[in-house]
C-alpha cells in the first residue's frame, strides 16, 4: 500500500493545481517528502494513467523505487497531468480524500 497520508497527496494535487507542475512550490514540497512517500505519488500517479491498474500497486511501487534515476520533483514537473492524474489514481484505489480536502 502506500506509504504517504492522504492529505500530502492532496496538498500536491492543490499546488500542481495553484501554481502548476512545475512550479518551484510544489517542486520544494515534494523535494521535503521522504524517499517512501516520493516512490508512493509516482506509484499513485502511474495508477492514475493506467500505466498500471489498482490491482498491481505493489508493482508500481517497486518499479518507482527501482526506476528513481532523475529527482521526484523533477520528474513529475514534467507531466502536465499530474493533478488530475493522482485523482484518478486515488479513485482507482478507493482512497476518499473528502476529510483532507476540508483541511486544505
Amino acid at each position: 500500500m502506500l506509504d504517504i497520508s492522504t492529505g500530502k497527496i492532496v496538498r500536491v494535487i492543490f499546488l500542481c493545481r495553484e501554481y502548476g507542475p512545475d512550479s518551484k512550490h510544489m517542486s520544494d514540497y515534494i523535494s521535503g517528502l521522504n524517499e517512501d512517500e516520493q516512490v508512493s505519488l509516482v506509484a499513485l500517479m502511474w495508477i492514475g494513467r493506467e500505466t498500471y491498474s489498482a490491482d498491481e500497486v505493489e508493482e508500481a511501487l517497486e518499479t518507482a523505487r527501482i526506476e528513481a534515476t532523475a529527482p521526484t520533483e523533477k520528474y513529475l514537473s514534467g507531466i502536465p497531468g499530474l493533478a488530475e492524474y493522482l485523482e484518478s489514481g486515488l479513485d482507482a484505489l478507493g482512497i476518499d480524500v473528502s476529510d483532507a480536502e476540508d483541511h486544505m
